[in-house]
């Protein structure tokens, strides 16, 4: 189930929560964030390389470039058993921009992306089918949780792809990690 917590930054502890698709794309909206569901136009093996994903797609991902101007993408996948899985999750945890979109698809598994904008703080799970494309500059962190299980679609608009600018800001901290949010959705 996809969900949206709007916070107010300095209150971690209160804050509204949506699972309604239609709502959770409301207020994305309102902060420039896109945010849609996608499915594949073909059925996908388990085994799936990332050339029959990016096929199995390829109807959005070209909608996407022709309206951004991306022009890479990639498949990028996560499981628990990963021997960098700790390391990698911290890469994301601080609060950072980029000067490109950050755009993701959730082929499997989910994610929490934490946006900070305008004095609120937005917590979006995305799971399965849910893409999320964040503009550039908007100060985000991601969390994957402990055990990280997913399956991703990245689009960029430029060859090198993902480069973060670390604000300092150790906010991150304060705010549910991706399993302690999943937990308070039960």
């Amino acid at each position: 189930m996809s969900a949206l917590t709007v916070y107010p930054e300095n209150q971690p502890q209160s804050g509204a929560a949506y699972t309604d698709f239609n709502a959770i794309h409301r207020h994305l909206d309102q902060i420039g964030v896109q945010f849609e569901r996608w499915t594949a136009n073909c059925e996908l093996a388990a085994d799936a390389d990332q050339d029959m994903v990016i096929a199995a797609y390829s109807d959005s991902i070209d909608r996407l470039k022709q309206q951004y101007g991306f022009q890479s993408v990639d498949v990028i996948s996560l499981n628990p058993d990963h021997p960098d899985k700790a390391a990698f999750r911290q890469k994301f945890l601080s609060e950072h921009v980029h000067a490109d979109f950050e755009v993701r698809f959730f082929i499997e598994g989910r994610g929490l992306f934490y946006l900070h904008v305008g004095g609120k703080v937005y917590a979006v799970l995305c799971e399965q089918g849910d893409l999320i494309s964040v503009p550039a500059n908007t100060t985000h962190w991601f969390d994957m949780g402990e055990n990280p299980k997913f399956k991703c679609i990245r689009l960029f608009t430029t060859p090198e792809g993902w480069v973060a600018d670390f604000t300092g800001n150790d906010i991150s901290k304060s705010f549910p990690t991706l399993d302690q949010y999943v937990a308070g959705l039960a």
